[in-house]
């Protein structure tokens, strides 16, 4: 429902509704952190540990910090809460995708993506963890992906000249090929973009989720040079056909997602591989997708 008000409503009364929402939640922190009720780094390590995050992984993060009521220091408690984790031979990984809203009329505007200036639209937690020193970030013009840790540079090094942004040399791939975990912070599964590796993954993929164009986009790389990239994206039509929180049941059901607290914000938990597994095969034996979660 709110993504088709968001559609057919007049910007005016869309940002009228998002400046109300955003007094509301500023009004929660306050009255939060004036009854004492603070989330804490400590808090949510202890979360993130019974949720089954361990030391050594591979940990993808897509967060709303507004969402988890007061936090102590805001972006800087979530994102020392996920590195402690992990620890110092683990990886924290986080999407930077540089806008909002369909790709395709992104890239119409004909944008130059600077890897190193560019910021991420994903939310406060993303930007402030792209910001960080030692963090790397992979060369894509619409689904770049940061990473910090032992794993950082595999998951994002070869993410440039690929076709399309979720195929076998992407950081979300290998997040799956390293039997990482994904953890969905006060978001839900319409921000699961790893969902995405099951189009890439099988050969002439049922629904023409890619727009035909394919784009010729602008870059600029760590070093400052000016690079150019073919690539798709999905297309708006099929994009807005998604069901992905009908797949939560499903995913519950065969044992690698688990929902869980940090704050005041539900939150998800899904092991990668098992993930990508289950879809290829329930895609070929049930035509389960995330356009059709109860098959067909």
């Amino acid at each position: 429902m709110r993504k088709l008000l968001l559609n057919i409503l007049p910007g005016g009364l869309i940002r009228f509704y998002k400046d109300a929402k955003k007094r509301r939640k500023q009004n929660q922190r306050q009255q939060l952190a004036q009854a004492n009720q603070t989330v804490t780094e400590d808090d949510i390590v202890k979360a993130l540990q019974d949720a089954g995050v361990k030391h050594n992984e591979v940990l993808m993060l897509h967060s709303a910090l507004s969402k988890l009521g007061f936090v102590k220091d805001g972006t800087e408690t979530v994102i020392n809460a996920v590195i402690r984790v992990v620890g110092e031979q683990g990886t924290v990984m986080m999407p930077s995708f540089p806008a909002v809203g369909f790709n395709y009329d992104y890239l119409k505007t004909n944008p130059v993506f600077d890897v190193r200036n560019s910021p991420s639209k994903m939310g406060a937690i993303t930007e402030a963890f792209r910001k960080r020193s030692g963090v790397e970030r992979s060369l894509h013009p619409t689904d770049p992906v940061c990473a910090l840790g032992k794993q950082a540079l595999y998951l994002t090094k070869d993410h440039v000249n690929q076709l399309t942004p979720y195929n076998e040399n992407s950081p979300f791939y290998r997040l799956c090929e390293l039997k990482g975990k994904i953890v969905l912070m006060g978001v839900d599964l319409d921000s699961l973009t790893n969902l995405h590796t099951l189009e890439d993954a099988v050969d002439n993929f049922e629904y023409p989720v890619y727009h035909p164009m394919v784009f010729t986009t602008k870059l600029v790389d760590a070093d400052g040079t000016a690079l150019e990239m073919k690539t798709k994206v999905h297309n708006p039509l099929y994009s807005k056909k998604r069901r992905c929180n009908a797949l939560l049941p499903h995913f519950e059901e065969a044992g690698f997602l688990k929902q869980f607290k940090v704050g005041l914000a539900n939150c998800i938990i899904i092991e990668a591989y098992a993930m990508h597994q289950w879809m290829l095969e329930n895609y070929r034996t049930k035509g389960i997708t995330m356009y059709t979660p109860d098959g067909k």
